[in-house]
């Protein structure tokens, strides 16, 4: 026993997505590119071709038509994000942070929901949301949230 060496952690883990197919990316990247009017639809095919794809559906949200609609695709968002996360090892707490790339999709989710959840009143869902972006990474809201 004695010759057995201990382990420290450094705090809660972080679990870090791993990144979207080039081709999953090159589409979106092409579906934002595209004139308003065309732009929503487009990313909407994104979705339906790649429904894992995390920052697609924040996209989504963030051209929805009304309040409902954004806060429908920021909730499949973040709930297909959990799934992504613990298919990664997430167990339910540690860090997800902003400073990697790869996470952002699911935390843009999060904060697009937080804000849908307070459009419609529901209150309960939004706090929920915010104080799970700060478990999330503490250093919430970035400065390059964009």
């Amino acid at each position: 026993m004695a010759d057995t060496p201990m382990q420290f952690t450094s705090g809660p883990p972080e679990t870090v997505l791993p990144s979207e197919e080039p081709v999953a990316l090159e589409a979106l990247r092409m579906a934002l590119a595209l004139p308003e009017p065309q732009r929503r639809s487009a990313v909407s095919a994104v979705v339906a071709s790649y429904p894992r794809f995390l920052d697609a559906w924040a996209q989504l949200g963030a051209l929805a038509r009304d309040d409902v609609e954004a806060y429908a695709a920021f909730r499949v968002g973040y709930h297909r994000g959990l799934d992504r996360l613990r298919q990664n090892g997430w167990r339910g707490s540690g860090y997800v942070r902003w400073r990697n790339e790869t996470n952002r999709g699911f935390l843009r989710c999060m904060a697009g929901l937080t804000l849908a959840a307070t459009a419609i009143e529901e209150h309960d869902e939004a706090q929920r949301c915010a104080l799970f972006l700060q478990q999330c990474d503490p250093s919430w809201p970035p400065a390059d949230l964009g």
